[in-house]
């Protein structure tokens, strides 16, 4: 009977993950905002935000980073041209082979974002890409709310009500 409860205790806890996240991003529109998802399976990550954008009106544009990027801001302006979307999500850091160049880049261009970007900017991060924002881009990881963590199984958001509420 236990384990019921705490299956039942992660899935309001996923819910509410899930929309804390739909929330951020809508209330970002228009203006820049930093928001971390983290979740250490990129496979929950892409079923979360499967979830996301059903959940919000917004038109979410997503970049998945490929493992030869070496700067965050480059990639995205090259990618977006001169589109502003509603929100943006990158995902695929946990592949980059120069992660450690990306973090300390994206700390030095932090106030390029800023200036340019007028939409939230969602990054999927694992806890090891988390612990390296930490580490070597602290005032770029300061510009994020709380890290919305998702650490769920896959039943669990399968399963979940998030629509329904």
């Amino acid at each position: 009977m236990k384990s019921l409860g705490n299956s039942q205790n992660n899935q309001v806890v996923a819910t509410a993950a899930i929309q804390r996240l739909a929330r951020a991003v809508m209330v970002a529109t228009g203006e820049f905002a930093l928001i971390l998802a983290c979740c250490n399976s990129v496979n929950k990550q892409q079923q979360i935000l499967s979830l996301v954008k059903e959940f919000s009106a917004l038109d979410i544009q997503e970049i998945t980073l490929s493992p030869s990027v070496e700067t965050l801001y480059t990639t995205i302006t090259n990618t977006l041209g001169a589109s502003q979307p509603e929100a943006l999500v990158i995902q695929g850091l946990e592949s980059v082979v120069a992660i450690n160049q990306l973090v300390i880049s994206t700390n030095l261009m932090r106030d390029e974002f800023r200036k340019n970007f007028r939409f939230p900017l969602v990054l999927w991060v694992n806890d090891e890409i988390l612990s390296k924002l930490v580490w070597l881009a602290p005032d770029m990881k300061n510009w994020a709310a709380s890290t919305i963590r998702f650490d769920v199984s896959n039943n669990q958001l399968i399963e979940s009500p998030v629509l329904s509420a």
